[in-house]
């Protein structure tokens, strides 16, 4: 919705150059000071403006546009957006020729119209285009169980492995009670059975189940009551279940028919904020602070033999591998020499952290000191795969060491800074390490993000960095 506003601004900006011969400098002057209409004031202008606008989202939200792009192919999708064009411009110019608002030029009426179904076609386009390339990756899919080892089941896990654009990533079967048809070629997808369900959805990071045997209406209930809890969707094939299903649409998965039972609550408009905040804050950081970590690169590399960066292969969401940035700090070769020093291991069994590690370099527990060496993160941060405020990424040997429950701190991308960082310092313990993460999941808000954020400033400031 807001890139459809964005696109509609653009578009009338477009239009009036085009109308009137004149300048975007020009026209944005005549606009403000009341002169390029026929010296009509710019508040009569953008109500006509915000009413075409919200006309534009109203009707698109009705034509359901704003649903998820794999429910809807590209062809269809820009049929709709053009009627919806269409409808609003009709319902635009039926309302300048009531109020008689005769010096606004239709022909200035018509090129924004169409400038704004041509922009959004594009947009979307566009849109489509690169969420593609981004599934093709394996990023911001969504991972699904399907319940049942039917020919249906199988056909319908071939049809989402074969179509990439559905942006699915199948993680296995479950075998329903009693089930007696399981063909060997699939027994290795098998990854549980239904009374293990929901611990199944922990470990592979579920995002959707699909039901695709008929099973009795009680088992199918009872699912629905824990995905509602966990906040999984769950999906049926129509015709099953007499009764759960009823009002429920019929959404295309590809060609499969689904019933969508209960979709989880996502704040879309906060994730879309953050993400948005992630990256102009990230690019301003590597522009204002563009000296400083020049200055360090060279300390780095003056300091002692090596690379200037470290990268290591940390775990982000959903499970997803991703190479993590900082500047070094320990000496070359050091995770080399790791298990020289396991005995002096200051934590728990699943962390590892030695207050006086051998291996790092003098400059390097200045760095450390002020957090100075994770400034390269700003780079994850722009790529994706990392936000400025979430739990720290871990290693995949921490990760192997995880039970079902520590997984939950990897349901959300990581971050820069954290909870723990401003507030769990004084307990190092991994109970509480997880406790916080946890509870910042639980808890997020855009102002808890705010929150952290000037927090970590005082936590460098004060020089308390590890």
């Amino acid at each position: 919705m807001f890139l459809d506003v964005v696109t509609v601004l653009i578009a009338a900006a477009a239009a009036t150059i085009i109308e009137f011969h004149t300048t975007p400098l020009n026209g944005a002057r005549g606009f403000w000071q009341g002169t390029l209409f026929f010296g009509r004031s710019m508040w009569i202008l953008l109500a006509f403006l915000c009413g075409f606008t919200f006309t534009l989202i109203a009707i698109s939200s009705r034509m359901q546009l704003y649903t998820p792009a794999r429910l809807t192919n590209f062809l269809h999708e820009q049929r709709r957006s053009a009627q919806a064009c269409f409808m609003s411009g009709m319902l635009l110019t039926g309302v300048l020729y009531l109020v008689r608002a005769l010096y606004i030029p239709r022909s200035i009426v018509i090129l924004t119209v169409l400038l704004v179904t041509v922009a959004l076609g594009l947009r979307r386009l566009i849109y489509r285009v690169l969420l593609y390339r981004r599934y093709d990756r394996g990023v911001d899919t969504r991972n699904v169980l399907i319940v049942g080892t039917s020919p249906e089941a199988q056909a319908l896990r071939h049809h989402i492995d074969s179509i990439k654009h559905l942006g699915y990533t199948f993680k296995g079967f479950i075998e329903l009670p009693g089930s007696a048809y399981r063909p060997p070629a699939i027994s290795g997808d098998v990854v549980g059975t239904l009374d293990a369900l929901f611990q199944n959805t922990r470990k592979h990071f579920v995002d959707e189940i699909f039901f695709t045997t008929p099973c009795e209406r009680r088992i199918v209930q009872d699912v629905l009551n824990q995905a509602r809890a966990h906040g999984v969707d769950l999906r049926v094939v129509p015709d099953l279940y007499d009764g759960i299903g009823w009002n429920s649409p019929i959404e295309y998965i590809g060609q499969f028919p689904t019933m969508p039972l209960h979709r989880g609550e996502v704040p879309e408009l906060g994730l879309l904020f953050k993400r948005v905040f992630d990256t102009v804050f990230s690019a301003l950081a590597l522009i204002v602070l563009l000296p400083l970590l020049l200055a360090v690169a060279i300390a780095v590399k003056l300091d002692s033999p090596g690379p200037v960066f470290y990268t290591s292969e940390r775990i982000g969401k959903k499970g997803l591998v991703f190479r993590c940035y900082k500047f070094r700090t320990m000496v070359r070769d050091a995770d080399k020499h790791r298990a020289e020093i396991l005995h002096m291991n200051e934590r728990d069994g699943v962390l590892f952290k030695v207050a006086n590690d051998p291996r790092i370099t003098s400059l390097g527990r200045f760095l450390r000191k002020y957090s100075l060496d994770e400034l390269p993160q700003f780079f994850n941060v722009l790529r994706g795969d990392m936000s400025i405020v979430g739990p720290r990424p871990p290693l995949a040997g921490e990760v192997s060491k995880y039970e079902l429950s520590h997984l939950r701190r990897l349901d959300v991308t990581p971050g820069i800074t954290g909870l723990w960082q401003v507030q769990g310092r004084q307990d190092p313990s991994f109970a509480s390490y997880v406790s916080l993460d946890v509870t910042y999941i639980d808890n997020w808000s855009i102002w808890l993000d705010f929150k952290i954020i000037l927090r970590t400033i005082g936590v460098v400031v004060a020089g308390t960095g590890t």
